[in-house]
């Protein structure tokens, strides 16, 4: 895994980590040095985990040399075949299995970026697929690639019979960013032509199956794993003739098994953890979901070297959710407002004049907060805790905010809810956790723009918020006080139906999109790791709060059985 300061594991380093749990330790990280907390300039991933998993060492050796192979093809394709080493990257980011290629993949990409490559610039498909891998890895590559498909400003005729053109035209305008009309006229053009083929059924078998699979799901705002394997085998059935893509799906099915049992081992890690703090046995009115929580830490950290990480990211999640139901279904008024202030100035003394769950919770977020500070100190020098108790002071300001406001019948307008409620998320709070956990590109100006919840942060939260507040989500067991930003924009503008209410949002959390692709291609000074992961959780927000009638989540259920199980 490539990372901010240059660190990458090598070949045994990662037989250990990914086949045996056994992860770098602190002896192994050479970088690693104690610093002061103004003076760390470079930083060092937090790997290590026990309990180790044995697997047959034959199996490992096949396993690894089968790696060894694809990496050596795609180096030489990455320099014989442009077109061929991208789709080879495709197929690998489309399989999850791209922490095992890092360096290969960003060599092809490099290579594309600051060199002219062979590609046919009168192809679309390939033209599309070069656009969306570079910007993807964070490369700005200009919308104008796309003007000689276009005549008098709209897309030609002839294109509407080039199937993988289409396709790969509506995958590259999911990465448009403000104002760049032409991506998106580029995904009306090609989402209208490639309905429209569905719905005449000019397609056979395999193109209408993964037409259908791109338009429900297009790749870059999608997880690998989230998606369902019937889209995957309508992608490689189009990829037919390669025999590259089997050996592909070999590695990424024996992968998944590993990741599997160590996902397996994380969960039973995170449930111990969740029985001795006790939270769910003292605080009976609050939610009791661990392990679909542990699906955001899951989702937002997928390396399987950040294991750890995973199991400690789980602990402020929780508290998350479990401060959202204090404040919401169980504090009065006067308590969550003397809780606030306890938790603002960190007044461990204050405590005892605490209701039971207010100085049972504020307990655990001490500890929590303490663990993860003496964790990060330990590995690289840097000491986060009063930036970590910042954040828990923040959040609960907001909470406390929604409970003035659901405690009157002044409630506010949509605007002003939206902008408390980005922060009443708490993605912003498990974020920093996160910044910190990972342990790379921890600098004073780094955290100094993460207080500040800069802008690939706030367009995470606000996806959330307004995914969260369409009204279907109706979390399990959960009673209380709730806001919702369709409600109060109804309410503005009473000569809007529900159904135009929707669209706004809908076009609101585009426009967002555009957002965060933007933070991400420009002056973004996070590492690969924090910028993915807050890809991920956006990625993530609509199926986790995307009910059914029986207000169950199908697609979570599922992905968190296959993945825990």
């Amino acid at each position: 895994m490539s990372t901010s300061n240059g660190f990458r594991p090598t070949l045994l380093t990662i037989i250990k980590s990914v086949f045996s749990f056994i992860h770098l330790r602190p002896t192994d990280l050479t970088r690693t040095r104690s610093i002061s907390e103004n003076h760390s300039s470079s930083s060092t991933p937090l790997n290590e985990t026990n309990n180790p998993i044995k697997l047959d060492d034959d199996i490992q050796i096949e396993h690894e040399r089968k790696i060894q192979m694809i990496m050596d093809m795609l180096h030489k394709e990455g320099e014989e075949d442009a077109v061929k080493g991208l789709a080879m990257i495709d197929a690998i980011q489309r399989l999850g299995i791209e922490y095992r290629f890092q360096d290969e993949i960003h060599a092809i990409l490099l290579r594309h970026y600051t060199t002219p490559t062979n590609h046919d610039q009168n192809n679309l498909h390939e033209v599309a697929l070069r656009f969306r891998l570079l910007r993807q890895e964070g490369y700005f590559v200009p919308t104008g690639v796309f003007d000689k498909f276009q005549e008098e400003g709209k897309f030609k005729e002839k294109l509407s019979c080039d199937i993988k053109g289409l396709m790969g035209l509506y995958e590259a305008s999911q990465l448009s960013r403000e104002d760049e009309y032409l991506l998106d006229e580029a995904g009306e053009y090609s989402y209208g032509l490639l309905n429209s083929l569905m719905v005449t059924n000019n397609l056979d078998r395999n193109q209408a199956k993964a037409v259908e699979n791109l338009l429900k799901d297009p790749y870059y705002k999608s997880l690998p794993n989230f998606m369902a394997k019937s889209s995957l085998i309508s992608y490689f059935k189009l990829q037919e003739g390669n025999q590259w893509i089997n050996d592909l799906q070999e590695v990424a099915d024996f992968e998944f098994q590993i990741v599997q049992l160590q996902h397996q081992e994380e969960k039973a890690q995170v449930s111990e953890w969740w029985k001795d703090v006790g939270l769910s046995k003292e605080l009976k009115f609050a939610r009791d979901q661990p392990l679909k929580w542990f699906m955001w830490s899951i989702t937002a950290l997928t390396d399987p070297s950040l294991s750890r990480q995973r199991v400690e990211l789980i602990k402020p999640i929780s508290l998350v959710y479990i401060l959202d139901d204090i404040f919401d279904v169980r504090g009065t008024l006067q308590d969550l407002t003397f809780f606030t202030s306890v938790i603002d100035r960190w007044d461990i003394a204050s405590i005892e004049q605490l209701p039971d769950y207010m100085r049972i919770c504020f307990q655990a977020l001490d500890k929590i907060t303490n663990e993860v500070s003496n964790m990060v100190y330990e590995q690289i020098g840097w000491n986060p805790t009063k930036y970590l108790s910042m954040q828990w002071g923040s959040l609960c300001h907001a909470f406390l905010v929604e409970a003035r406001w659901f405690s009157t019948s002044n409630l506010p307008r949509a605007e002003e809810y939206l902008e408390n409620g980005i922060v009443s998320t708490g993605v912003h709070v498990v974020l920093v956790h996160l910044f910190f956990l990972v342990g790379e590109g921890i600098n004073k100006e780094n955290v100094e723009l993460i207080e500040g919840n800069p802008g690939i942060m706030r367009s995470t939260s606000k996806i959330l918020r307004l995914w969260d507040d369409f009204g279907s989500a109706k979390d399990e067991n959960q009673e209380g006080n709730d806001g919702s930003y369709v409600e109060y924009y109804m309410k503005e503008h009473q000569e809007s139906s529900r159904e135009n209410a929707t669209k706004h949002v809908l076009q609101m959390i585009s426009d967002t999109w555009k957002q965060l692709n933007h933070d991400c291609l420009f002056h973004n000074p996070f590492s690969p790791t924090l910028t993915k992961a807050c890809l991920n959780v956006a990625r993530m927000v609509p199926s986790m709060y995307s009910y059914d009638e029986n207000c169950s989540l199908p697609l979570l259920e599922e992905v968190m059985n296959s993945f825990v199980h």
